[in-house]
């Protein structure tokens, strides 16, 4: 079960090179074979992306100690994968989310998601999109525990990727 001393918060202007940084750490983790001399636009422009926008959010996890021990965020979708079914509006795209590994299995990234949610819900998001990869461990399980449905299955760059949607109820919370 999730650590009682562990809080979960959206970051804020003082936490952004810190949670770039631990981004960028989990990134060449999860995805060696990337280049990763180029900043992603969205950590690039963390503070416009995550923190300003009218919809869009990061959020993070600290120990007790406050170290950091998760993070995952939403930004409005870009509609870039056009056989998609989703609506022309209200849809956002969950990205980024990581746990350190010594933290998993005890109900964090649930936790992370649960707040991401709200706050997407009190942004009027219908829609969360989001896509992962059948060599993330237990990523496609997780998502579906969630509530998201897979929507499609296809080869993008090499990578053999699961497009997942969950439909946000109007007018109601619940997942």
């Amino acid at each position: 079960m999730i650590d009682s001393g562990l809080v979960i918060r959206r970051v804020g202007c003082d936490q952004v090179d810190e949670v770039v940084s631990y981004v960028c750490q989990a990134r060449k983790l999860l995805f060696p074979m990337l280049d990763h001399q180029q900043l992603p636009l969205d950590l690039r422009l963390f503070a416009q992306t995550y923190l300003h926008a009218p919809v869009g959010a990061f959020v993070e996890a600290r120990n007790e100690s406050g170290r950091l021990v998760g993070v995952i965020g939403i930004i409005p979708y870009d509609y870039r994968f056009p056989f998609l079914d989703l609506p022309a509006a209200g849809v956002v795209e969950v990205v980024r989310l990581y746990v350190d590994p010594q933290e998993r299995r005890q109900g964090l990234a649930t936790a992370l998601f649960d707040a991401l949610y709200a706050i997407a819900v009190g942004q009027a998001v219908s829609t969360m999109y989001l896509h992962t990869h059948p060599f993330l461990t237990g990523a496609y399980d997780f998502w579906v525990k969630c509530g998201f449905q897979t929507q499609d299955v296809r080869d993008h760059g090499g990578f053999s990727t699961i497009h997942m949607s969950h439909l946000i109820p109007q007018n109601n919370s619940t997942k």
